[in-house]
Parts: C-alpha cells; structure tokens; sequence
C-alpha cells in the first residue's frame, strides 16, 4: 500500500510513498505491527503517525518500511484492473508463446504503468502497460507484442 521514506519533524511521523487511493481506512499493517493513529497529506507529500513510532529516532528507524494489509481487505479489482504485485513475477511471452523472461517491476512515472521485464541473464526491458503493446494478459502470464520488445 505505502512505504516509509523518511522521518517527519521530532515527534515520530513518518513521510509515505503512497501506492493507494487511500490508506485512510486502514487502521492496522504488517500483520498488527503497525497501527495508524492519522494521515494527513501535506507539503512533502503524505504524512503517518503510528501509535509504535514515538520519536524521531524510531521514525528514522522504520524508513524503507512496506505497509501491507491482508490482500482480502482491498477493493474488488474491476474489469481490466490489476494489483502491480499480480504482476510481479508473471512470464512475459510474446503472442505466438515465445519467452521473453518475467516480470520484475511496476513502476509509474506519471503516463501509466510501466512493465519491468528481466530476460535470462539479466538484461531488463520495460514495456507501457498498454492495449498496444500488452494485447493480453491473465493471472499466469504477459503477452507482449514484439515491437515493444528490445532485442
């Protein structure tokens, strides 16, 4: 859903990177080890305080944290919509089966998702998550049209 990208002021509250809508509505994440006591949006984006974050020191010390809530306390997914993490790990093929690799990120830099794909070896080629150049996909694998594709 979030996670903790640094300390906020001295009385423990944290700045988030925010994947969601909305956090708001949870109150607890990684199983009870973290409780929402507020969230408020400001200046330096959004802002958390956890009732287990005290101070400054602790604040400092959860940074890097992924907040997580049980996947069954998220909204149903409507029609063609997908949880990046669905994603993370899928086989990217091409339409006629061909490998390509699988799936390593979902990034967004403000157009739209963005598909990570790790070939065998490690070379990585991103893909738009588009009609065009994703023409297809399901909960077991990617087709990616070949002229996305690096060669």
């Amino acid at each position: 859903m979030a996670v903790v990208i640094g300390a906020h002021g001295i009385a423990g509250e944290v700045r988030l990177k925010v994947f969601a809508d909305d956090i708001a509505p949870y109150r607890s994440f990684n199983a009870g080890a973290l409780t929402l006591k507020s969230v408020r949006h400001g200046g330096n984006g959004t802002i958390a305080r956890f009732a287990e974050v005290a101070d400054r020191n602790a604040a400092e010390a959860v940074r890097g944290t992924e907040l997580t809530v049980p996947r069954d306390l998220l909204p149903p997914l409507g029609e063609d919509e997908y949880y990046h993490a669905d994603l993370i790990g899928l086989p990217a093929v091409s339409i006629d089966g061909t490998p390509f690799g699988h799936v390593v990120a979902v990034e967004n830099f403000g157009a739209g998702d963005v598909i990570e794909i790790e070939r065998e070896g490690g070379k990585r080629f991103m893909v738009p998550m588009r009609p065009e150049a994703v023409p297809d996909w399901n909960t077991e694998r990617l087709v990616i049209d070949a002229a996305f594709v690096d060669a």
